[in-house]
């Protein structure tokens, strides 16, 4: 795979904790524009913007890979559905339950 920072003039780490900030908390892009500003980095809000559509999903699939991987480790990892489906009252009726 190749290095998805290559053209870009700021370092991997910065582009990483912008899209991080901007994700995580929820905070404009101006409002990371300024506390980015805080610590001496000077970008735009445009930049924010452009980062997160840019390096977004590619951050969320590492997470999420991180993420399957972790739980495999477990023996009795499984996927499970929260929500269940409805019965009719027929099928209420007929088991039982009404």
């Amino acid at each position: 795979m190749t290095n998805p920072f290559r053209y870009f003039n700021s370092s991997p780490e910065v582009i990483r904790l912008v899209v991080m900030m901007y994700v995580r908390y929820p905070l404009s892009a101006r409002n990371v524009e300024d506390l980015l500003a805080e610590r001496g980095i000077d970008i735009s809000y445009e930049t924010v913007r452009f980062w997160w559509n840019r390096f977004g999903p590619v951050f969320a699939a590492e997470i999420r890979k991180k993420r399957v991987a972790h739980m495999r480790g477990y023996p009795q990892w499984r996927w499970h559905v929260d929500e269940g489906v409805p019965r009719t009252h027929q099928q209420q009726w007929r088991c039982g339950a009404a």
